[in-house]
């Protein structure tokens, strides 16, 4: 089923996001946690795509696991480091594994200073238009409430999402984010430049210290003086810190779902002990909301 599809029926999603393992010898273990997170019942589950396309073959598989569990799957894909003749490659993997949903993405630089991209895509508009015109797929893509790292102003982050709408874009996912105040703003920013496709809010519940800094580079994202406290008093301590990374998860997704946003997206980070205590938390919640 495309997400499209669901979003326009539901009057909520609740979603999960894993991620392939870089290890072969690591694969059954991260198809053991999809089977967990299934048991969940989320709408869909997406299944992110190593920087360079490393893990892109288990990304395939496992998003076609998930579809044959009875879920709909979600592949990501990026372009960044990739030829056109790479990606028309996946997309035909995810074609002959009827998966009909893409998450378009540039994706991140390598670390690599010698790095130099192959050139055929620039970014991610490049490669959703791509997609569309190669298949009847579903495609999704990626936003950041507080502005990418690189954009250097928010108009112009807005403008280059607005061009990834044009470019054939259904449904777009936050980056992380942990005052819900920018997520409002930036919806009523989006909207203004007129991107009206339905946007899911992307919540990472942080559970160790160690998470923080990537948090922080990936996301660009403001940490409120609450959450720096939260993790300031139980940073060290982690299984308070990770209770206490639960609880304030929980508490955003009960003030979004509150305030009438109708997708949430939950960076499992191949935890489903985390996500099912949130869901457990608010499952009360969902079923009055849906």
């Amino acid at each position: 089923m495309k997400i499209s599809e669901i979003l326009q029926t539901n009057k909520l999603t609740v979603s999960f996001e894993i991620f392939p393992p870089k290890q072969d010898s690591a694969y059954d273990a991260v198809i053991g946690c999809a089977d967990e997170l299934v048991r969940f019942d989320p709408d869909f589950m997406s299944v992110t795509y190593g920087a360079g396309g490393g893990t892109s073959a288990n990304t395939v598989k496992i998003a076609a696991h998930i579809k044959d569990r009875g879920i709909t799957s979600i592949a990501h894909l990026t372009c960044l480091s990739s030829t056109t003749s790479e990606v028309h490659r996946i997309i035909g993997e995810l074609k002959d594994r009827n998966i009909e949903n893409i998450l378009a993405l540039r994706g991140d630089r390598p670390k690599d200073p010698d790095f130099v991209p192959p050139g055929d895509y620039r970014y991610a508009s490049d490669l959703i238009r791509d997609i569309r015109e190669s298949g009847n797929f579903c495609v999704g893509g990626a936003c950041y409430p507080e502005g990418h790292p690189e954009s250097g102003h928010k108009d112009r982050d807005l403008d280059n999402l607005k061009l990834k709408v044009d470019a054939g874009c259904s449904f777009l996912t936050t980056q992380m984010f942990f005052d819900n105040n920018m997520l409002y703003s930036f919806l009523y920013r989006a909207q203004s430049k007129g991107i009206n496709v339905p946007v899911l809010a992307g919540i990472m519940p942080i559970t160790n210290g160690a998470q923080l800094k990537r948090t922080i580079e990936l996301s660009n994202a403001y940490l409120p003086p609450k959450f720096l406290a939260l993790v300031d008093r139980f940073g060290d301590s982690p299984e308070a810190m990770k209770q206490a990374g639960i609880a304030y998860a929980t508490e955003q997704i009960i003030d979004l779902i509150t305030n009438g946003v109708r997708g949430i997206h939950i960076y499992a980070m191949n935890k489903p002990d985390v996500v099912q205590k949130i869901v457990s938390n608010i499952s009360d919640i969902i079923k009055a909301a849906k």
